[in-house]
């Protein structure tokens, strides 16, 4: 079990890749918000596994349950409890890991933690299993920040060394491939493809735009939108860096080039540039909000790796079973949309505060 605690919400995310079932408890939701269950999984239908080449070959439905906290298709102020079955797995294919630890997977700090409590088939509760339940709360976020008009949207930025430099300005999440430029997207598949031939796997990066946040939201320092959206994002698996606005980039300019300049545009105060993501002194300033997620490759590869046997003590090599995305890129980029939407909606919430007291 892993708890995220907003200011304003709580959500809780159970179970475990191979458990009968994994799900989610939300709680802090108003009551009266609409969720249409027929956009909330195509959401989730974004992210589930075994629909093509470039992911995991395990099939699941990912139609999710819901035990509590919704009346006719709105939220009734109770806790919310969406559950999915888990119908395709086959933890046989993990038998050679209970003593030797995958490289690159939470198997040998599980075993040091849990002990033989460990669950390590389908990587357990540290698998991209469970940002299927993510997706859920995400899910239902975003519908109603849009009706707000506050939109999320991400896209491939890049895999491996192929990059898009494509300018991301609307949604592209209605294509097969996320990605601005088509050419490039293809060169990506190509590259997916070659690596998941040869046993191995591939990173890549997530870029994401929140737009129609309205200036004020977030605070100095610990309350700053940064702190607010990185804690989410991280509590996506293989998520090993995040950065805003021009992130690192803005490590090489100058303060004449990195600094955005005021000016006014259609009656409002904007920015002629966006090297801020749209968040200064952790407070929203009405620009678009943007962030980039580093994802790194997946860590189960068909190649064999070197590894250890903690019953002998004794080095080992070892070879990964079973079915893995050989890039998990692909179908993170929804999860990384239901991240951002937990953070926003929460600091939204915030400032609705705020402007009532």
């Amino acid at each position: 079990m892993s708890t995220y605690y907003g200011e304003n919400i709580n959500l809780e995310i159970y179970g475990a890749s191979h458990a009968p079932a994994i799900g989610m408890k939300l709680s802090g939701i108003p009551e009266g918000v609409q969720v249409d269950p027929e956009v909330l999984q195509a959401f989730l239908n974004r992210r589930a596994p075994g629909q093509n080449a470039f992911s995991t070959a395990r099939k699941e439905a990912d139609m999710p349950e819901f035990l509590s906290g919704l009346t006719d298709g709105k939220t009734n102020g109770e806790t919310i409890h969406a559950e999915i079955k888990n119908t395709n797995t086959r933890s046989h294919d993990y038998d050679n890991l209970r003593t030797v630890p995958r490289p690159g997977h939470a198997d040998y700090t599980a075993m040091m933690k849990y002990g033989e409590k460990a669950e390590l088939a389908g990587g357990g509760p540290f698998s991209a299993r469970m940002t299927a339940p993510l997706c859920i709360a995400g899910g239902m976020m975003i519908q109603a920040l849009e009706r707000v008009g506050i939109r999320i949207f991400a896209r491939i930025l890049s895999i491996g060394t192929i990059r898009d430099e494509g300018d991301f300005t609307g949604p592209v999440s209605g294509k097969f491939w996320p990605c601005v430029n088509d050419a490039k997207g293809e060169e990506m598949q190509q590259l997916i493809l070659e690596k998941k031939a040869a046993g191995d796997s591939v990173g890549g990066v997530i870029e994401c735009m929140i737009t129609g946040l309205p200036t004020g939201i977030g605070g100095p320092m610990f309350e700053g939108m940064e702190g607010h959206i990185a804690p989410v994002v991280f509590g996506v698996p293989a998520v090993k860096g995040i950065e805003f606005g021009a992130g690192f980039k803005a490590s090489e300019m100058t303060g004449s080039e990195n600094n955005d300049p005021f000016i006014i545009r259609d009656g409002k105060v904007q920015t002629a540039t966006n090297n801020a993501g749209g968040i200064l002194g952790g407070i929203t300033n009405g620009m678009p909000l943007v962030f980039r997620v580093a994802m790194k490759p997946t860590p189960s590869i068909a190649l064999t790796q070197k590894s250890v046997d903690i019953s002998t003590m004794t080095e080992t090599e070892m070879q990964v079973h079973g079915r893995h995305d050989p890039c998990i890129v692909l179908r993170a980029v929804p999860c990384i949309e239901a991240a951002a939407a937990v953070a926003v909606y929460d600091a939204l919430l915030t400032r609705k505060k705020e402007l009532e007291q």
